[in-house]
């Protein structure tokens, strides 16, 4: 928005080009496909068929994780691939579990997987969309359906082959803990503390105790005879001989023994079991997903424990595992949340993972998703018919989707709250000033003058070159940045540069569109690797080691292929 309104208020573009993003086909379509993917997730079809694949993983591993690839590359080319890789996380952490394969030999290969996916078709992907819109709005005809196929499915071939039988042995294999309370390094912040009759704890509210104000401690469990109060209210009052589980950082469990006595004399502190076995409460992991309102935010900001009905325990950082100050600590993308949970809410958190913009992914908790045949044949049918109008240009792409969510509402298998849910808003604004910054590009000259270097510079080699250094510096500046930012930054130079050099402007957009997705070497320069980041275990350079062969592969496929299919 704020680039909307300087290229405006500038002069650079007018008020309404400032605007036109907002109606592009490219912005519209994006929109209707986020409703197209809800509906399909909605009918359990990729649960049940991840399911199925769980026996093949203990007597097939190598070919059973080739097939979850290019089930999950095939969903991702017809399907936004974020809320993909978000139903396939807990379901590979349970075929992982099942198989008695460590989860971060499926990880990464997901994450890649649906990236390579959406490379395949216009839809796949919001990059791939944005391109083609920015080659709209300078005329050109844009990407049809298949456009990037030739390409895209050769990368998606040798990329899955390579992850199968080379990737796979650079990933690592670290022993994961049995237990969330090992994994998360609890035992030395989990308490029991008893209240004595003469205690000041006896007698008063939560909320104005000094283990809450003063200590910063979280009430998880209050025992009473043979009562138990989880995850106790702030107006519940505490009793003489109440048992408390209390969380909290090591220090301040430490300081209890000044003013209250523990029920494990010896040590002064009994540590307690994960509360798994407990039939009010369970440990579940929650995962940050990339557009989650928990992100760059607290705990505390969120109003986590009223908000969600849980007491947070840890959260796994990165690489790092932290059990204290975690209300103050900011929220990334693909951190895990482990916290308490009140068992009769379980199906509530369900319920929410399972919206479009939900905050996070449940890892621990079974899915509750029933596998609704007849929806999804329906469901199906719709999303091919839309493809099949937009392949045919019967109509545009953006009308064929608006006539799918049509359907589907009229349907009934989505509601319209559903489907205004489903929508990922932040990606639909942030296409529209994504196309406004390719507008003022143009107008003011910048896209020519930075395509007059690139082709100065390699435009004597061939168009090879030109090819090979257009790849290499979109795909350089997506590792860092987001990968439609750098689309919108550089689809105005490829379109200047094939003008300037005389060659078709197309195969430049194609090159740029698979290079702004090949984000492979990092977690974060894609939305789905930061998602499996820290579900993974994994650590920053996993990815760089996996991943740049990778990208070399996509980036020699890519030059060698591109002057090939567009005939250059």
């Amino acid at each position: 928005m704020l680039i909307i309104v300087a290229l405006v208020v500038t002069g650079v573009i007018s008020p309404n080009e400032g605007l036109e993003g907002f109606s592009n086909n490219a912005t519209l379509t994006v929109a209707f496909m986020f409703v197209l993917s809800a509906a399909l997730l909605k009918t359990g079809a990729l649960q049940m068929l991840a399911g199925r694949m769980a026996e093949r993983f203990r007597t097939q591993p190598k070919q059973a994780t080739l097939l979850l690839m290019l089930l999950v590359a095939v969903v991702s080319a017809f399907i936004n691939n974020t809320p993909v890789v978000a139903v396939f996380i807990p379901i590979v952490g349970r075929i992982a579990a099942t198989a008695k394969i460590n989860p971060s030999k499926l990880l990464i290969p997901l994450s890649f997987a649906s990236i390579m996916g959406g490379m395949c078709t216009l839809v796949g992907t919001s990059t791939n969309i944005l391109v083609s819109g920015i080659a709209q709005e300078a005329g050109l005809p844009g990407f049809s359906v298949f456009t990037l196929a030739p390409i895209g499915v050769v990368i998606l071939v040798i990329g899955v082959i390579y992850l199968t039988y080379l990737g796979n042995r650079l990933l690592p294999d670290r022993k994961v803990e049995g237990s969330l309370e090992e994994q998360f390094a609890l035992h030395d912040y989990l308490a029991e503390i008893l209240i004595l009759a003469d205690s000041q704890l006896a007698d008063i509210r939560i909320m104005d105790s000094p283990l809450v104000r003063e200590l910063d401690m979280d009430i998880i469990e209050v025992r009473r005879g043979i009562d138990r109060f989880t995850l106790p209210a702030g107006d519940f009052r505490l009793a003489a001989d109440d048992t408390l589980k209390v969380r909290c950082d090591r220090e301040k469990i430490k300081g209890l023994k000044d003013w209250v006595r523990t029920t494990d004399q010896s040590s002064g502190v009994q540590v307690m079991g994960t509360g798994l076995d407990r039939d009010n409460s369970n440990l579940v992991e929650m995962v940050v997903t990339p557009n989650s309102e928990f992100v760059n935010k607290t705990l505390r900001q969120v109003d986590f424990r009223r908000s969600y009905r849980a007491v947070p325990l840890a959260i796994r950082h990165r690489e790092a595992t932290l059990n204290e100050r975690l209300y103050e600590l900011p929220l990334m993308a693909g951190d895990v949340i482990l916290a308490e949970v009140k068992t009769h809410y379980l199906k509530e958190l369900h319920r929410i993972e399972q919206r479009q913009d939900s905050p996070f992914i449940l890892l621990s908790s079974d899915p509750i998703l029933d596998f609704k045949q007849m929806r999804f044949y329906f469901v199906l049918a719709v999303v091919v018919g839309v493809i099949a109008l937009a392949t045919a240009n019967l109509v545009p792409i953006s009308i064929a989707a608006l006539i799918g969510v049509c359907v589907l509402v009229l349907g009934r298998t989505l509601s319209m709250g559903e489907a205004y849910e489903a929508i990922d808003w932040k990606i639909v604004f942030l296409l529209a000033g994504a196309l406004s910054l390719g507008k003022a590009m143009g107008n003011s000259g910048l896209d020519v003058s930075i395509a007059g270097l690139l082709t100065n510079s390699v435009s004597h080699l061939g168009v090879y070159a030109l090819i090979a250094a257009l790849y290499f510096v979109t795909n350089l500046l997506t590792e860092v940045m987001s990968n439609n930012a750098t689309a919108a930054l550089l689809a105005p130079v490829a379109i200047a540069a094939g003008q300037q050099l005389g060659i078709d402007p197309m195969a430049l957009l194609v090159t740029v569109s698979i290079a702004a997705s090949a984000s492979f070497m990092t977690p974060v320069g894609y939305q789905t690797n930061a998602m499996v980041y820290s579900a993974g275990r994994y650590k920053f350079f996993d990815f760089t080691r996996v991943g740049t062969p990778l990208n070399l592969i996509c980036w020699a496929v890519t030059t060698a292929m591109v002057p090939w299919v567009f005939g250059l």
